[in-house]
């Protein structure tokens, strides 16, 4: 798998922790990351996107260090829509298929 730059992926950390961000540079040792977001699970049973940190500006990239990550996958294209919507507001529109 080769990462893309500004493409967004899921990553499962050492610590089991599970990040869903937007690739933005790879560099020796680290990845840079923007909108870092954490699945858990939300009121209702279900998973939710919640900040992975609560005391930074949300919209500043951060480094994700390499060594801390087990796994690196294409994030699922219906958890992609839903982490569009948190981060960004922005609501993706339902793909519809026209036939004629």
């Amino acid at each position: 798998m080769n990462l893309q730059i500004e493409q967004t992926y899921s990553f499962k950390l050492n610590s089991g922790e599970e990040l869903v961000a937007k690739l933005l540079e790879i560099e020796q040792g680290y990845l840079v990351i923007s909108n870092p977001v954490s699945i858990g699970p939300n009121p209702n049973g279900g998973l939710g996107l919640v900040p992975s940190m609560f005391t930074v500006n949300m919209q500043n990239s951060v480094r994700l260090n390499t060594s801390s990550i087990a796994l690196v996958a294409d994030t699922d294209e219906s958890v992609k829509v839903k982490y569009i919507e948190a981060t960004t507001g922005i609501k993706v529109p339902d793909k519809k298929v026209i036939l004629g």
